[in-house]
């Protein structure tokens, strides 16, 4: 039972990163398309 508890932890590191870097390429696409309103 601990190796199932320490996947879902595992796999909630994974979740949270993934989340991260969305969040990051969304702000980026965002900033670029203020910065550069006549591209987009």
């Amino acid at each position: 039972m601990d190796v199932f508890f320490e996947s879902i932890k595992v796999m909630g590191f994974g979740m949270l990163g993934i989340f991260i870097v969305i969040s990051v390429f969304y702000a980026m696409v965002v900033l670029l398309g203020k910065v550069f309103p006549c591209l987009f």
